[in-house]
C-alpha cells in the first residue's frame, strides 16, 4: 500500500536525470541561504525596508525578461552547455557577494546590482534545466520526474531558510554566500557530466527576439499549455494571501508588534504541506487526466483558503495553509507533466520560460492585490474572498476551454523525449 503512495522514485535510477535532480537539490537549498542573506544585508546596512523592497524589485526585472529570453537560447543551443554557463556564472555572482560582504563593502547598491547579475543567470538557466527533464527520462515516467522536482524545490523553501536562520548567528552572513557558491560549484560537475543536449535538428544557432515571438505564437495555438498556465495565474493572482500573513499573524492569531512564532507558521505552512504530499505523490503516475487533476487541485487551493481567510485559531490556520500547500504541489506536479509532454523539444525552452515568469510574476501581483484589498475590507475577509474568486475564477475558465477537460495525458504522443543515460 505504501508503495502505490509514496513518491516515484524511477526516474532516479536514469543515471542522467539523477544527477540533474541532485544538483537541483544542492542549488534549491543553497539558493535560499542568498535569499535570505540580501534582504538582511540590505536592512542592515539601510535600516529601511524601503530599500529591501527595492532589491525584490530589482531580482525581479531579469527574472522576467530573461526568463523569456533565456528560454528562446535553450531551445536553440546545447541546454548543457547552457546549464554549465549559467551555473557558473550563478556561482560567481555568490562569490563576490560573499566577498563584498567578507570585506565590509558597506554598499546597498553593490549588493543589488549583483543580485540583478545573478538572478540573470538564473533566469537563463531554470528554463534550460526543467526542459531537459523530457530528454532524459522515459516518457510515462515524466510525472515522477515533476513531482521529484517539485518536492526538492519545495524542500529548499522550508530547509533553506531554517539553515540559514541557524547559520547565520554562528558563521556570521558573508558565510552564507559563501557556502552557496561552494554548492553552486559541486553542481556545474554534475550538469558537466550530463549527455550533450542539443538540439533536436542537430544545429545550434543564437537566439533573438523572433524566437521570443514565435514561442508566445505556438502558446496561443497549444489551447492545453495556455490554461495550464492560466490556472496557475488564477490561484495565485487571486488567491495568494502572504502579504497579509504579517497583519493576520499579529491582529488574528496574536503575536506581539515585534513579531512572533505565528508568523513563522504561517510562512512554513504551505511548502511544509506541499513537501509532505510530494513525499506522497507515488499516485500521481497513475493519473492521466491531467487537465482536470490541474483544475480540482486549483480548487482545493482556493477552498482551503476561504478556511484559513475564516480561521480565528492558529492551529486551524496552518492546518488550512498546509492542506493549500499540498494542492499547489499536485498542480505544479500535472503543470510540470502537461509543460514536458504537450510542448515539442524545440518550444520546451520557450514554455518553460514563460512558466517561469508566470510563477515568478503571479505572487507579486498576488501581494499588490491583497494588499490594497487587506486594508479596505481586512486581512480575514479579503484572504476568504480571494478563495472565493479562484474557485469561481475556475469553473469559468473550464467552461470557456473545453481542452482543459479533453486533455489526457498520453506517453506515446509525446515528442521528442528519448531518454539518455
Amino acid at each position: 500500500m505504501l508503495g502505490k503512495i509514496a513518491i516515484d522514485t524511477r526516474p532516479l535510477k536514469v543515471v542522467a536525470f539523477r544527477r540533474l535532480w541532485l544538483s537541483t537539490v544542492v542549488t534549491a537549498v543553497g539558493s535560499q541561504l542568498t535569499a535570505v542573506a540580501v534582504p538582511k544585508q540590505v536592512y542592515d546596512l539601510t535600516g529601511s525596508s524601503g530599500w529591501v523592497g527595492v532589491s525584490a524589485g530589482v531580482a525581479l526585472v531579469p527574472l522576467l525578461i530573461f526568463g523569456l529570453y533565456g528560454g528562446a537560447i535553450a531551445d536553440v543551443v546545447d541546454r548543457r552547455k547552457l546549464l554549465v554557463l549559467t551555473n557558473t556564472g550563478i556561482a560567481v555572482t555568490s562569490v563576490f557577494l560573499w566577498l563584498q560582504a567578507a570585506f565590509h563593502a558597506n554598499s546597498v547598491w553593490l549588493v543589488i546590482v549583483l543580485l540583478g547579475l545573478q538572478q540573470i543567470f538564473f533566469a537563463a538557466n531554470a528554463p534550460a534545466r526543467t526542459a531537459s527533464i523530457a530528454r532524459l527520462v522515459p516518457t510515462e515516467q515524466l510525472p515522477a520526474a515533476s513531482a521529484l522536482g517539485s518536492t526538492v524545490m519545495m524542500f529548499g523553501g522550508v530547509f533553506g531558510p531554517m539553515l540559514a536562520g541557524a547559520l547565520m548567528p554562528v558563521v556570521g552572513l558573508s558565510t552564507l554566500y559563501l557556502a552557496d557558491a561552494i554548492a553552486l560549484t559541486l553542481t556545474i560537475w554534475a550538469v558537466w557530466k550530463l549527455p550533450p543536449l542539443p538540439p533536436l535538428s542537430g544545429t545550434s544557432r543564437r537566439a533573438g527576439l523572433r524566437d521570443v515571438v514565435d514561442g508566445f505564437k505556438y502558446l496561443a495555438l497549444q489551447k492545453i499549455l495556455m490554461a495550464s498556465f492560466l490556472l496557475d495565474i488564477i490561484a495565485m493572482v487571486f488567491g495568494m494571501p502572504r502579504a497579509l500573513f504579517p497583519e493576520m499573524a499579529e491582529n488574528t492569531f496574536g503575536d506581539p508588534p515585534g513579531g512572533g512564532p505565528a508568523l513563522g507558521f504561517l510562512f512554513a505552512a504551505i511548502p511544509l504541506g506541499a513537501v509532505l504530499c510530494g513525499l506522497m505523490s507515488g499516485w500521481t503516475s497513475r493519473v492521466h487526466r491531467h487537465g482536470m487533476a490541474v483544475v480540482f487541485a486549483v480548487v482545493a487551493w482556493g477552498v482551503a483558503m476561504i478556511g484559513f481567510g475564516l480561521s480565528h485559531a492558529l492551529w486551524l490556520a496552518v492546518v488550512f495553509l498546509a492542506i493549500g500547500g499540498a494542492a499547489d504541489m499536485i498542480s505544479m506536479v500535472f503543470r510540470g507533466a502537461i509543460l514536458q509532454a504537450a510542448a515539442t523539444d524545440e518550444m520546451r525552452g520557450r514554455m518553460q520560460g514563460v512558466f517561469s515568469v508566470v510563477v515568478t510574476g503571479g505572487p507579486r501581483l498576488a501581494d499588490l492585490l491583497h494588499g490594497t484589498t487587506g486594508a479596505l475590507i481586512g486581512a480575514g475577509t479579503a484572504t476568504a474572498f480571494g478563495g472565493v474568486a479562484v474557485v469561481v475564477a475556475t469553473a469559468v475558465a473550464v467552461l470557456a476551454i473545453p481542452a482543459i477537460r479533453r486533455y489526457r495525458f498520453t506517453p506515446a504522443a509525446v515528442a521528442g523525449t528519448a531518454p539518455t543515460n
